[in-house]
Formats: structure tokens, sequence, C-alpha cells
């Protein structure tokens, strides 16, 4: 086998790994292509190119992470990673639990750790690699990566996220939910919602913005009936998709560009959470981007022509805009 072909091979995993890590589809492709360029100008052949290849792209990734925390502190608004559609890397005998790990929850606790802690964790509780490859990966000793390791891992299961087991219930609340969403029906949505259910949303001050999260059945009910109808009745349209291995939205404007995308937290049978993200700097790998102000501006003339309106404090949010 070829370099470039032992490269090919392993690319999926290098950008699970990046991806995990950073959270940015962009940047985690940034980062394996720089490990590929770094591969192909090494004159080393190691014991195992998985080893190397991950040490080196979990090298990189540590580094654009520590540049990237100033970014994320000074964010508009809150931050969630950049929606993915697809984890490129696939164990089927695993598959749930890859699935939980790329969730918008899970990514969310890992913001919480440092660089290192979470390139540990990513290695170790994810891919399974072994402490003196990580060592080799994070540039610490292997007493220090088990430390790391320890404490990265009861920061996640303090607040580890729970979902529903069942896959395929999933789905179909999620496929209810969007049909509901897209007739406007109150008592459609009301009865998939958790009482305490949370809709926030990312717009890093690039597109519109709610409150930075609306909280409570009734509250998120009405907010989303009144702008769930308007948005299909100028032309969107609500693609339900995977996204972070959860279910979700593709939300596109009457062009089919993408407006925004939502994930759906699901456990017993009811929505806990919506995240959706709008910000036009991170959808550009889910398509073409459209002008949610553009779409937002229609959304508010078909809701004055319909009299519809949401709840008191919300007229400048957008429908899947949390």
């Amino acid at each position: 086998m070829s370099r470039s072909e032992e490269f090919e091979e392993l690319r999926p995993l290098l950008f699970s790994i990046a991806y995990r890590i950073l959270g940015s589809v962009s940047e985690a492709e940034d980062a394996v292509q720089d490990t590929w360029l770094r591969w192909e100008a090494s004159a080393t052949t190691p014991d195992s190119a998985r080893a190397y290849l991950a040490a080196a792209v979990t090298r990189i990734s540590i580094n654009v992470l520590n540049s990237a925390r100033m970014r994320r502190e000074a964010y508009v608004g809150p931050w969630f990673p950049e929606p993915l559609l697809e984890d490129p890397y696939q164990e089927p005998e695993r598959s749930a639990e890859l699935a939980d790990s790329v969730s918008m929850a899970a990514l969310l606790l890992l913001e919480r750790l440092s660089a290192l802690e979470r390139a540990t964790f990513v290695l170790r509780e994810v891919f399974g690699f072994d402490f003196p490859e990580i060592a080799s990966a994070v540039g610490r000793s292997e007493a220090a990566c088990r430390q790391l390791a320890v404490r990265a891992r009861r920061h996640m299961d303090e607040g580890r996220p729970r979902f529903e087991a069942d896959r395929k219930q999933r789905d179909e609340l999620a496929a209810r939910f969007f049909d509901a969403l897209a007739d406007g029906d109150v008592n459609g949505l009301r009865e998939l919602l958790a009482a305490d259910v949370h809709l926030v949303g990312d717009s890093g001050g690039k597109g519109p913005q709610f409150a930075e999260r609306i909280v409570g059945a009734y509250n998120v009910t009405k907010v989303l009936a009144a702008l769930g109808g308007a948005f299909v009745r100028v032309g969107g349209v609500v693609e339900p998709h995977q996204l972070n291995g959860q279910p979700g939205g593709i939300f596109r404007d009457r062009d089919g560009k993408v407006v925004n995308t939502w994930t759906l937290d699901i456990l017993d049978g009811q929505i806990q959470t919506i995240r959706s993200v709008i910000n036009p700097e991170k959808l550009g790998h889910v398509g073409l981007v459209a002008d949610p102000w553009s779409v937002l501006r229609d959304a508010q003339h078909a809701r004055k022509a319909s009299g519809s309106y949401p709840s008191p404090g919300t007229d400048h949010h957008l429908a899947g805009e949390g």
C-alpha cells in the first residue's frame, strides 16, 4: 500500500478525532490537510501509521484549539459546534456510542475541558488508543495522561447527556415534531415538548438572534407555532436530517439554500432541548447559504398577513433560531 493510500484509508478516523477536539468541520478538515502535508514530507516510516497520524492530527488540533479559545470567549451569544452531517468514521458494533460522543451536548461538555484533557478523552474513551500512544500525541508522560484521562472522565460523567435509547423512536418523534412545526400545530408541538424544554440558538452576531434561550413548553410552543408556519408560507422547507448523530433538521429557503440547522435532544419520549445554528459561517459545508435577514423579513410579512404573532418579546426572532 502506498503512503497516500494508507493516509486515505485513515482519513475518516483523523477527521473524526479532529472534529471532536475542535467542534468545527472546517478546522478539522484543515487539520487533516496539514497532517497529510507533514506525512507526505516526512521520511519517517512508523511501526503504526494509525498511531503516527493520529498523534500528528491531535497535536495540530490542540494548537488550533488553544488559539481558538480566545475567539470563542469573545463570541456573540451562545457558541455551538458546527453541525456535522455525517461522521465519516464508522464502527458498526459501536455506532451508538460513537454517535453519542459527537452529539451537540457531548461536544459542549468537551468545551469545558482543557485542550489536553479533551484530546486525551477523545483518544482514550472514544477511539481506544493506549496510553503510550496518547502520551506521544499530547507530549506528556503516560502517568500524566492517566491523570488527564481520570479528570476528563470525571467531568464528562458529571454532565453526561442522556438520550432516548431507542433510535427508531427518536426518529419517529422527530418526524412528528417537524410535521407539527410545518403545520403550525400548537397541540401537536406541545405534547412532544418536555415541560422545561430549552430552545437555544447560535447566530454569532451574523444572523437574527433570539434571546439567549427560551424555556418552558408554553413559551417554546408559541414561538414555534407562529414562526414555523410563517417560514413554510414563504416557501421554506424543513428537511429532517441526522445531525451530530441526533435527529435534526435543515431549514432551507425557497431556493433550497440553507437558513439554519436544528438538533433535538430527546429523552423519555419528549424533546428536552432544541439547538439551532444560524451563523452563516458555520453552515457552508451543509450547502449554499441563504441570507437569514431576508428570510426573516419574508417571515415577518407572512405573519402580519396571517395575523399570527409569537409571544411578546420575540418579534425579531427567526423561525428555527433559538
